[in-house]
């Protein structure tokens, strides 16, 4: 029998499978009733349709496919807020191979991220908070790779 933490890291592991197959409506819906910031400032993406877009303007496919194998490890939970919403805090690393160049990591950071329940009573996504704590090469990665380079990111 799956406890609360086992389906909120079954969560966190289907991000990463979406964002490996590059499945950005997928995305979408996974994060349909939350908001994503960078850092600590205020949210700049607050529907799933909106989430589903940043990841598909923002990120490159090769041939289809993004390379790449989205990591998240080490978490860690708040107890539970009064309100019923659990806070996961959780380190991510991307790794990415394409035609030319070897397999490689290209980011690393933290997420913070807020789960609730839908209306369903499932767990769901409420908040995204990332953190970027390391950067390689995502000139293969981002759409716009001096994304990167910009306050909260």
């Amino acid at each position: 029998m799956l406890t609360d933490t086992d389906r909120i890291r079954n969560l966190l592991g289907r991000y990463c499978d979406l964002m490996d197959a590059g499945d950005f409506d997928g995305l979408g819906e996974l994060f349909s009733g939350a908001v994503m910031a960078a850092g600590d400032g205020p949210p700049f993406l607050t529907s799933g349709p909106a989430i589903a877009e940043f990841f598909r303007a923002g990120t490159q496919l090769h041939d289809g496919e993004l390379r790449t194998k989205h990591l998240i490890a080490n978490t860690r939970f708040d107890e539970p807020a009064l309100d019923g919403t659990v806070i996961a805090r959780s380190s991510y690393v991307v790794l990415q191979a394409v035609e030319g160049l070897p397999l490689q990591p290209i980011i690393a950071g933290r997420y913070v991220d807020t789960f609730g329940r839908d209306a369903d009573d499932a767990w769901c996504f409420t908040e995204r908070r990332f953190h970027v704590d390391l950067l390689g090469d995502l000139s293969h990665h981002l759409a716009d790779p001096t994304i990167a380079d910009r306050p909260g990111s």
